[in-house]
């Protein structure tokens, strides 16, 4: 008489959390290494570069599990609005890490949460919560207080450095990537959705770099520029993609997207390790107002 098989136990939710927490620590060390690679290429060949190598590296997975073929033209045109968005954001992203720093960066990039369900709610309906309400209202409170150094005269002038407009930037964009695919999505798996996501944001970026990648002084990158790249690529591309989706079905989007609110403290402990390098305690103060905002969010009961 055989046995019916026995289905394998849930994992703990300290387990489910604590992967969360290396996908978000994943994902801060991009800020650092984007600013550390950024002087060698142009923000949209180095953009290109890490799309063209992420889509590269996911495709035998996606091939192998589902098969490769192409979605048509109606699927290619809601991947592209998708990867617009996207694309934008990166692109920003490393065209800011040339004037602003990562603290600063990984503050503002706290607020696209509570920006996304604003956007949510006029996309989709969805209402935003009093708990991302409360989120929201300190997560933006904390990234002004880091981004003018706790000084009021410096926010009363709006004394703004020109890479934090231009990320700020790119997180209006970002926001829209979560409310995007809810909306555009059409019941295909999502790890078919995401390549091709990243296959039609290297169209995006061919449009915008074709024109400069003759010029790029190929021959004196340096391996620590490739290096960062290839990082970027596969850690905080794929290997978050892979968390992020799992965590999900555990905990729920919104559990999931507050992890972004450790960013900025887990910048500031990456930072200390690699240069020992602290903020001043005022900033510091700034950092301290947005992390109860990932607990806030945090609270009830996650739905398995």
């Amino acid at each position: 008489m055989s046995r019916s098989p026995v289905p394998p136990r849930p994992l703990p939710l300290w387990a489910i959390h604590g992967c969360m927490l290396l996908a978000a620590t994943l994902v801060a060390t991009s800020f650092i290494v984007g600013k550390a690679i950024t002087p060698f290429l142009d923000p949209a060949v180095l953009t290109l570069l890490r799309f063209l190598l992420a889509a590269l590296l996911f495709a035998p997975y996606v091939g192998h599990r589902y098969g490769l073929s192409l979605p048509g033209w109606s699927g290619l045109v809601r991947y592209s609005l998708i990867s617009g968005a996207l694309v934008g954001f990166f692109w920003l992203m490393f065209l800011s890490l040339r004037i602003t720093n990562p603290l600063n960066t990984g503050a503002i990039f706290t607020t696209v949460p509570g920006i996304s369900g604003i956007y949510s709610w006029f996309l989709l309906r969805e209402r935003l919560g009093p708990y991302r309400t409360l989120a929201l209202l300190l997560a933006m409170t904390g990234a002004l207080w880091v981004i003018f150094a706790g000084d009021p005269e410096r926010l009363r002038q709006l004394d703004l450095n020109r890479g934090d407009l231009l990320f700020f930037g790119g997180c209006l964009l970002m926001a829209l990537y979560t409310p995007l695919v809810k909306l555009l999505h059409r019941g295909e798996p999502m790890a078919v959705m995401t390549l091709w996501i990243l296959v039609t944001g290297c169209a995006w970026l061919l449009l915008v770099a074709t024109v400069k990648l003759p010029a790029v002084p190929w021959g004196s990158v340096p391996p620590a520029a490739w290096l960062g790249i290839a990082y970027l690529a596969f850690f905080t591309t794929i290997v978050t993609f892979f968390i992020t989706q799992w965590a999900t079905l555990h905990l729920g989007p919104t559990r999931v997207m507050a992890y972004s609110y450790l960013y900025p403290p887990l910048i500031v402990l990456l930072e200390w390790l690699l240069h020992r390098d602290l903020p001043t305690l005022r900033t510091m103060l700034g950092v301290l107002i947005i992390l109860p905002a990932m607990f806030i969010v945090q609270r009830g009961k996650p739905a398995r």
